[in-house]
């Protein structure tokens, strides 16, 4: 009997600098998944799982096909991470799990960046052993428009806090391999404020508060940035303000 190859549909593979979040400027491989399980109002991509079926949008790839294309395409040795991201890596578990140890294995000081949505918490169980860096987007209902983010975000950090990466690391602000990313504009609410310090807390990630960008330029205004990092800050110091710094400098 035949077994059905382990395949993921990508959108595209590139290399550029991490514009968002801790690692801003470092260099990077993105590998851009199709598919996600949210649609967020200010979602920039254009691949919802109902039209990842047209063979003209994505590339598809065993995970040995995509260690043999990055080795091929690109510098790995120059390169500070690999970021794995979206739409929702997460979706793609079983082809994650046989990547990542197996690029591992010729790359080993190479670091994991997973980009998340931080909402598909027993997919994530499977791959954290494997990762280095966890970048997760905790959604505030007021600007993504998912309702259930938080019940969801809880059940995911619940998850991280027992798990370790492949070094032996937990992922924590002390050892700065977790960090959250809050997208907000002019509709944030105090009451989404308090959800988010009580995870970050709770969980011990970092704050990164990134303003909703329109036609790359922030939806709000310096003052009322200034204004929501206050309220961030003055209760959780592992908290940053950081727009989406390649959109400023112009690169993908």
């Amino acid at each position: 009997m035949a077994t059905v190859e382990n395949k993921a549909k990508i959108k595209e593979i590139f290399s550029s600098i991490q514009g968002e979040g801790v690692y801003i400027g470092c260099k990077q491989i993105f590998v851009r998944f199709c598919a996600c399980n949210l649609q967020c109002c200010y979602c920039d991509t254009d691949f919802y799982p109902t039209n990842i079926n047209d063979s003209n949008t994505y590339f598809e790839f065993t995970p040995k096909e995509l260690l043999d294309y990055l080795k091929e395409h690109f510098d790995i040795r120059s390169t500070h991470s690999i970021s794995l991201t979206g739409g929702e890596p997460l979706i793609w578990v079983d082809f994650l799990k046989e990547f990542m140890p197996l690029f591992n294995k010729e790359f080993s000081d190479i670091k994991f960046y997973l980009e998340t949505n931080a909402t598909i918490a027993d997919n994530a169980k499977e791959i954290l052993p494997y990762t280095d860096i966890l970048a997760g987007d905790v959604k505030l209902p007021s600007c993504s428009g998912v309702q259930n983010a938080f019940e969801l975000h809880e059940k995911f950090y619940k998850i991280v806090a027992d798990s370790v990466d492949k070094h032996g690391n937990t992922y924590s602000v002390r050892n700065k391999n977790s960090f959250a990313k809050v997208v907000f504009d002019d509709n944030i609410e105090d009451a989404e404020i308090d959800k988010v310090i009580l995870l970050a807390n709770h969980y011990d990630f970092e704050i990164i508060l990134q303003p909703r960008m329109t036609d790359n330029k922030p939806a709000v205004n310096s003052e009322f940035m200034m204004n929501t990092f206050e309220k961030f800050v003055q209760r959780y110091k592992y908290t940053r303000l950081i727009p989406q710094v390649h959109k400023f400098i112009d690169v993908e």
